[in-house]
Order: C-alpha cells, then structure tokens, then sequence
C-alpha cells in the first residue's frame, strides 16, 4: 500500500557562484526606491507529490530526483522541504 507525500524543492545559486538575475533584480532597486536590501540570490522552487510506501521512500526519491535532475551540483544546492497535503501555492491565502 502507498500513500502521497508532497515536497518542495528549492534551488538557488552556490555561495560564490555568479547570480545575474539576482544582480538584475538588486539593481533595479534604487529605481523602485527601495534601500537597504542587498545580497539577492534568485533561485526556483519545485513541488511535487510522490506516491511511496512510506515517508523514507518518498524522501529518497525526491532526494534523487532533486540532486540528479532538479539541480546542478556543480554550481546550485537544493533544499527539501515537506510539504502539507495541499500545494502550498493553493494553501496560500488571495493577497
């Protein structure tokens, strides 16, 4: 018998790394009149469901799935995160 898991995945640029959309985004501040925010890193996020016998298998899928497809390894590192049973973008109350 399986059961759903819901994950998310996050994945942003490696310390050091070069990240022009997060120096695109950081200099297009002063233009918006903002200040006193600095250090922008431009990432992604992933979420999926995984049907597995049990909450180990399901992380060891999305593990899998996030250090050989989701993400570079060789300049991003990646985070899972567990998810409720809703996406959390359908949780999210209407601003």
């Amino acid at each position: 018998m399986s059961a759903s898991f819901r994950y998310a995945v996050n994945v942003a640029p490696k310390a050091g790394i070069l990240d022009p959309q997060g120096r695109a985004v950081e200099h297009s501040l002063p233009h918006l009149g903002v200040s006193g925010v600095s250090a922008i890193r431009v990432g992604r996020r992933i979420e999926l469901t995984v049907e597995a016998a049990d909450v180990a298998a399901a992380r060891a899928v999305v593990e899998r799935l996030a250090g050989e497809l989701l993400s570079n390894p060789l300049i991003e590192v990646y985070h899972v995160e567990p998810l409720g049973a809703a996406s959390s973008l359908v949780a999210e109350a209407p601003r």
